[in-house]
């Protein structure tokens, strides 16, 4: 089955406010309208200039994602931001389980499922993120983490549920270490991912899924990975903060 491609640029906490602005003009502009009807793009910037992105997008192809949400619609959470507010902001995605945040926050798998059903029932679709450590990986363990991660993250979802979920594998040892998952390695990865989900939820909503890599993607490095079977896409970090660099991954799409 051919699945649309789906470029997300994760901006992590980098750029000032003017810096956020150009950077999604100069998304904006490059993404004609051939590219556009064949690729699907998002950029997730920091919370703070959610609202002056969304201005310059508006009306555009290109789509605006949050880094993160709570669970719950409102509350007494402190520093926290609901997927609810992030609708109004103008965002249509949301990433959750991002390992900077599994790993450097101690997020629980079944914390990180609580946010998923909170931003589903937001409206809002969602980059849920998995992947191993370098530890797991030499020591056999990455298809054991991952079906952890998946099943348990997942947990309480229907089929339908899952067309409004996008799964980005990023191996941890990959990320902002300019070390990058082999072709051979991205696709056992994306492939085993798949088959889980099948079991799960049944292969033609396993197969409906879009799988992203992420992990030290660049211009050089998309189009290898992008041409396996199953590597539906890219969440990108550091090369989606240069217009550039990002629209090149987003033309290897193709």
């Amino acid at each position: 089955m051919t699945r649309r491609k789906f470029i997300a640029g994760n901006w992590k906490m980098y750029t000032h406010l003017e810096q956020a602005r150009e950077l999604a003009r100069g998304v904006r502009a490059g993404l004609d309208a051939t590219l556009a009807a064949q690729v699907r793009v998002a950029v997730c910037p920091p919370f703070p200039w959610l609202l002056p992105v969304a201005e310059v997008l508006r009306g555009g192809p290109v789509a605006l994602g949050a880094q993160d949400c709570h669970y719950e619609r409102e509350g007494a959470f402190t520093g926290q931001v609901s997927p609810y507010m992030l609708r109004e902001a103008g965002c249509q995605y949301v990433i959750i389980g991002h390992s900077e945040r599994r790993h450097g926050l101690n997020e629980s798998d079944e914390f990180l499922n609580k946010k998923l059903h909170g931003a589903l029932q937001a409206g809002l679709y969602v980059i849920f993120c998995i992947g191993e450590l370098l530890s797991e990986r030499e020591a056999g363990q990455t298809e054991q983490v991952l079906y952890r991660q998946l099943t348990a993250g997942l947990a309480g979802l229907s089929a339908n549920d899952l067309t409004a979920v996008t799964i980005a594998y990023e191996p941890v040892w990959a990320i902002g270490t300019g070390r990058v998952a082999t072709e051979e390695q991205a696709q056992q990865a994306h492939a085993f991912i798949r088959q889980t989900l099948t079991e799960q939820f049944g292969t033609a909503a396993a197969q409906s899924v879009t799988i992203q890599y992420g992990g030290s993607v660049k211009p050089d490095n998309a189009a290898g990975l992008l041409r396996q079977p199953d590597v539906d896409g890219c969440l990108v970090g550091g090369a989606s903060l240069k217009a550039d660099s990002f629209l090149a991954i987003v033309r290897a799409a193709l």
